[in-house]
């Protein structure tokens, strides 16, 4: 390893050792279970009323918005996501510790990965508290509109498609396996706390992973039709499941999971490995 290459990592290793950024981050698991909450409550209302709200995270975000206690929890949540996202960024720069194999280079990448999906849903936030009609769904749709527009576009978006197919089986699975507990320091639990983060852990890694299966089959479907209105992510993954008698009841079940994830991430404020 050369020596500037030593050094970065060296610094980036002292400025993650902080107090202040790990309560940051732990608060920003808080609101990130909050999203989650919000987010399995719309997808209630969209299975049993037929709402329209948009059933993502963005959504969630401008449910928050809805009035001036909601917009200074929203400030907060933004605050903590920006929290995670420099977090995750110092665990892909510089790993956590353990052995340096194959799985840690995946969990650098996938630390890497999160940091963004984290500060795009703080970029969200601000968007909104600003009065901006900030919607994931229109703007996945409106991109895959502007990609298949162009030569060699429906196979760049069904690609996407099947990424996102493979990322949620990759979730279920992560769920499935519990691998999620390592990053927990389950040592500190009551074996009752142990067992019902466990269940709540693997129900909502589960039900996120379907949706996100559900979601890519339909970019691919929409780069095969040549319809961007089913490359709108989860809000199109949801309602088309809403759209069947027994597709109500397995939106159902992901809400539930959702919802599930969502106190999960409550039990990572207090136990996640930070």
């Amino acid at each position: 390893m050369s020596t500037a290459t030593s050094q970065v990592k060296y610094t980036a290793s002292r400025a993650a050792d902080s107090k202040p950024l790990e309560y940051v981050a732990r608060a920003g698991f808080v609101g990130y279970g909050i999203i989650h909450l919000l987010f399995a409550w719309i997808a209630f209302q969209v299975a049993f009323r037929g709402s329209g709200q948009e059933s993502d995270q963005s959504g969630a975000l401008k449910t928050l918005a809805g009035n001036g206690a909601g917009k200074v929890l929203l400030v907060l949540i933004a605050v903590g996501m920006i929290g995670l996202a420099i977090w995750q960024a110092f665990e892909a720069v510089i790993g956590e510790s353990g052995p340096r194999n194959k799985t840690a280079v995946a969990e650098r990448v996938v630390s890497g990965v999160r940091a963004i999906l984290y500060l795009w849903l703080a970029f969200y936030a601000f968007k909104i508290l600003n009065g901006a009609n900030a919607s994931m769904a229109q703007n996945q749709q409106s991109k895959s509109a502007t990609i298949m527009a162009h030569s060699g576009g429906r196979w760049l978006v069904g690609f996407v498609g099947l990424v996102v197919l493979g990322v949620g089986v990759g979730i279920f699975v992560y769920g499935l396996k519990k691998k999620f507990l390592r990053h927990l320091n389950t040592q500190q639990m009551a074996a009752s706390v142990r067992k019902s983060t466990t269940r709540l852990g693997m129900l909502g890694y589960m039900a996120k992973g379907v949706a996100y299966a559900i979601a890519g089959v339909l970019v691919v479907t929409a780069a095969v039709t040549f319809n961007p209105d089913k490359a709108r992510g989860l809000d199109a993954a949801l309602k088309t499941l809403a759209g069947h008698p027994w597709g109500v009841w397995l939106l159902a079940l992901i809400g539930l999971g959702i919802a599930a994830f969502g106190i999960y991430c409550f039990a990572q404020a207090r136990y996640r490995k930070v």
